[in-house]
């Protein structure tokens, strides 16, 4: 398996402070997130393009590949490793033809299956399912079963899978256990760097279920 794929799949919060949000993803990039996706609903077009090209440059010199939520025209812009869209952005076919084949285009498919192989047919890099597990941040039915991570490779399932939803190193164990390729975390990273040290402890604990893999 393509090593990008696996591992801490670091989801930014909805934070206006640049500051506070470079400072918490340059500890979780050093500590070993693999992935970092630039998600914030509620940004301005300046604080976007703002935060999005000072995490580029973050994730460049921690050779970590970064990822726009939603905005193939800013994944474009700043040159970005991909995208990653939901059920109501663009179609993975759609966004696979704006970004052309080597980048990075990631869907979410939530608990249901087909779409995770509808998304394999139309060119995506990574399948993401969830919510497994009540989210702090993201509002959407805990409906996920862990058994779609095996059900997903019986039913010829072949992209890296990345589950989501309310995820902590405790909870997401069973899921990396079931064969999940990478796990998607927003608070139980950001929220934790209220102490020095937290933030890259956090990003430990969820690297630590990866080692027997």
């Amino acid at each position: 398996m393509n090593t990008r794929f696996r591992g801490l799949y670091l989801v930014t919060p909805d934070w206006d402070d640049t500051d506070r949000l470079l400072a918490a993803s340059a500890e979780a990039l050093a500590a070993g997130a693999a992935l970092l996706q630039y998600r914030h609903k509620f940004a301005s077009p300046e604080l976007r393009i703002e935060q999005s090209t000072a995490l580029l440059a973050l994730c460049r010199r921690h050779g970590v590949p970064f990822i726009v939520n939603d905005h193939v025209d800013l994944c474009l812009r700043l040159g970005a490793d991909g995208v990653h869209v939901g059920g109501l952005d663009a179609s993975v076919a759609e966004v696979r033809a704006a970004v052309g084949p080597d980048r990075i285009v990631g869907a979410s498919c939530y608990g249901q299956l087909p779409l995770a192989l509808d998304a394999q047919a139309a060119g995506a890099s990574y399948a993401a399912f969830g919510g497994f597990y009540p989210s702090r941040v993201k509002k959407y039915a805990v409906t996920t079963q862990a058994a779609i991570i095996e059900d997903a490779r019986a039913a010829g399932l072949t992209l890296p899978t990345v589950v989501i939803g309310g995820m902590t190193p405790e909870n997401a164990a069973p899921l990396v256990a079931a064969g999940a390729d990478m796990v998607a975390a927003i608070s139980s990273v950001y929220f934790a760097d209220y102490r020095a040290g937290d933030v890259a402890a956090a990003v430990q604990a969820f690297t630590g279920l990866f080692n027997n893999r």
